[in-house]
């Protein structure tokens, strides 16, 4: 029968004394007692070498671990670990400086050995599925993160990033969020970074104030530099996901625990933080890569004039007045009024007495030569 746990000792002893006798040959006494001959030799080699301790289980760890993580990488997991609290496993493994750099698993367990990980962490970073712009300022996701309190006021973040590579093109400590303001740091990052194709922002100020239409000043000022603007549907912050994301490890990683005397020290801090995010970080959506590695200027540069509308000569231009109201054919009709002063050309479409209304190469509403009381268009 089997040996039983609570007297292996005693089997292992009564076996060993009984192979010594040979009065029973040993592959005999090895059916007998449930064990294979290889594991009958084992004892009875044991036996002879070093009494009954030696019948005692030893320990199965190896004498040398040619492949455990020396003290010296180890050293640095945990460095790393401190310098930036908020980074997994899988970041810090990008940035360590030794000849053989341990699996994931391996950092990831250095980290709980020091006490640096908790166990849930794994459940907070699921991967989820993305979406990307196939090249650099296809799109710029621009937002103003929730503002907080400051010792001489209040800090009101601005952030705009590039959706295919991630990288901060803005990142502004404002004490406002004004048309003024965030005009101010986009020609700061047009003329560094070039123009986009696209921006995409919410339906707050002051991109999206005027109730009535999608267009605020802010943004026919960047339709007229040839950028299209896009706006997130209301309630759906996922729409710009990359730059909400974004929002979350500034907090983690800049903002949680730290109070700051004025809008300079926010941005001091600002500044430093938004080179290691876009230089030294790896970005687990880049395949571990940083944003600055896949990020490109744009080739269209700011112009510091900007160049006159142009139009086809089948269009019929007329200027737009105050309150968004245009005159057209005997009739007004309303556009929206942060186009004031604005040149638009109205466009026949394939439907007798209508429309379109484009100012410049953007296509803003429809207006129906039939609606003589000059109704509101929709846009």
């Amino acid at each position: 029968m089997p040996w039983h746990e609570v007297d292996t000792m005693t089997l292992r002893q009564e076996f060993t004394s009984l192979a010594r006798q040979g009065q029973v040959p040993l592959a005999e006494l090895c059916r007998r007692y449930g064990i294979s001959r290889k594991t009958g030799y084992k004892w009875l080699g044991r036996a002879g070498a070093g009494g009954e301790a030696a019948l005692q289980d030893r320990s199965r760890r190896p004498h040398v671990s040619p492949g455990r993580v020396s003290a010296k990488v180890e050293e640095q997991v945990v460095a790393l670990r401190q310098a930036f609290p908020a980074w997994g496993p899988r970041k810090l493994r990008r940035l360590l400086q030794c000849e053989a750099v341990p699996a994931v698993s391996t950092v990831a367990a250095i980290l709980r050995r020091h006490g640096l990980i908790r166990a849930d962490d794994a459940q907070e970073h699921r991967p989820y599925t993305r979406f990307e712009h196939a090249q650099p300022n296809d799109l710029w996701q621009m937002d103003f993160k929730g503002h907080f309190a400051i010792e001489s006021g209040r800090c009101h973040s601005l952030t705009v990033l590039d959706d295919h590579s991630r990288f901060s093109v803005v990142l502004a400590a404002c004490g406002d969020e004004t048309t003024g303001t965030v005009k101010q740091h986009l020609v700061e990052a047009f003329r560094r970074y070039g123009l986009p194709w696209r921006m995409t922002m919410d339906n707050g100020a002051p991109w999206g104030n005027d109730e009535r239409h999608g267009y605020t000043p802010l943004t026919v000022w960047l339709m007229r530099l040839g950028v299209a603007v896009s706006h997130s549907r209301p309630y759906h912050p996922q729409t710009q996901g990359k730059d909400e994301r974004f929002h979350r490890t500034l907090k983690a990683e800049v903002l949680l625990g730290r109070r700051f005397n004025d809008l300079a020290h926010v941005q001091q801090h600002y500044d430093a933080w938004r080179h290691v995010y876009n230089a030294v970080r790896p970005h687990e959506a880049l395949d571990l890569q940083v944003p600055q590695q896949r990020y490109r200027p744009s080739a269209r540069s700011y112009p510091e004039q900007l160049p006159p509308l142009e139009y086809g000569p089948g269009d019929e231009v007329r200027k737009v007045q105050d309150g968004g109201q245009l005159c057209f054919r005997g009739s007004n009709y309303w556009v929206p009024k942060a186009l004031r002063g604005q040149p638009v050309a109205l466009r026949a479409t394939g439907c007798h007495g209508t429309f379109e209304v484009y100012f410049g190469r953007h296509r803003i509403t429809e207006i129906d030569l039939r609606d003589r009381y000059g109704a509101q268009s929709n846009v």
